[in-house]
């Protein structure tokens, strides 16, 4: 059995999606099990490469794993936490990258500005498994969603990436008017941010759904456009090739941007290469000196871009 650590949230597990595939593929006839949220289960079940979920948080005990695993696999983080729960479990093999502190000597060097899906597909690929970096599409989940709507998600984990709520509800304004039909959507613990945006930009109760994981992949899937900050919408985007905007501040594109080569998807950022990591306190000075008109004009480029793809992809 392969046991792989993945024990975080949204984009972090889209982002680990071509190095899932890669080990699926390299051992068919294996059990692969990932030990990861069990509120993420409707999303893995999308990714077709997962046989088992076993339940973990983050950097907690693995209490629900089987003991002696014949390979256990880190795309959790660079350790020695994370190396130390999958050693735990006494695996005939650990696949991580190099950590003194965990004893653990084989493995790539951890790179910090590597972006999320480059760093695990390198890791995985120093073991000799195959990884394509694009391969990042999911399935779409059954569910009774809308389609061809505009997804405006003001919430992100931390405060310094939620670009001004006033900010959102003047783009969802000026997209109303452009014909657009906009939603506002966020998790339970975003949706007084939600209701808040969809006042101020004049829309009703109903352009607020309440939305599982299940409801709100397939509305991406569906979805004319979306426009977000830094946080898991943004990779479903990714992974369903909507048409996308995606505000970064403090962290940079390069790190967690949707992938080169595909204009439909644009990322915004006004940082620089120095900044790190989330911070704890106000919006960060990146993500405030993205205006509403620089959001419009890369919705719109966004779109055009998809508008000629799908004219190309029609005349092939």
């Amino acid at each position: 059995m392969i046991l792989v650590l993945r024990a975080l949230g949204v984009g972090d597990l889209a982002t680990a999606v071509p190095a899932l595939r890669g080990l699926r593929a390299a051992y068919p006839g294996e059990t692969l099990s990932l030990a990861a949220p069990a509120w993420l289960t409707p999303l893995i079940r999308t990714i077709g490469a997962v046989d088992r979920i076993v339940p973990a948080a983050e950097l907690e005990p693995l209490d629900a794993a089987p003991a002696r695993p014949g390979l256990a696999v880190n795309l959790h983080g660079s350790g020695p936490e994370s190396h130390r729960r999958l050693q735990a479990l006494r695996p005939g093999a650990l696949w991580a990258f190099a950590s003194r502190a965990a004893g653990h000597h084989d493995g790539p060097g951890w790179l910090d500005d590597e972006h999320e899906v480059r760093r695990w597909c390198r890791m995985v690929r120093y073991y000799g498994v195959a990884c394509d970096e694009s391969d990042l599409d999911l399935h779409v989940p059954d569910a009774d969603v809308p389609t061809g709507v505009t997804i405006l998600h003001p919430g992100a984990k931390s405060p310094a990436r939620r670009w001004p709520a006033d900010r959102f509800a003047s783009v969802a304004r000026r997209l109303v008017t452009a014909g657009h039909q906009v939603l506002v959507t966020g998790s339970p613990q975003e949706h007084d941010l939600c209701v808040r945006v969809a006042a101020l930009a004049g829309l009703t109760q109903e352009a607020v759904p309440r939305t599982g994981l299940t409801e709100l992949a397939a509305l991406v899937a569906g979805a004319r456009l979306v426009i977000c900050g830094d946080t898991g919408i943004a990779h479903l985007a990714t992974a369903y090739r909507t048409p996308s905007v995606v505000l970064f501040g403090p962290v940079s594109p390069e790190r967690w941007g949707p992938p080169a080569g595909r204009p439909r998807h644009r990322a915004l950022w006004h940082g620089t290469r120095s900044e790190r990591g989330d911070l704890p306190g106000p919006v960060h000075p990146a993500l405030l000196a993205i205006t509403p008109d620089e959001v419009l004009a890369a919705a719109a480029g966004a779109l055009a871009a998809s508008k000629e793809e799908r004219h190309a992809a029609a005349a092939q």
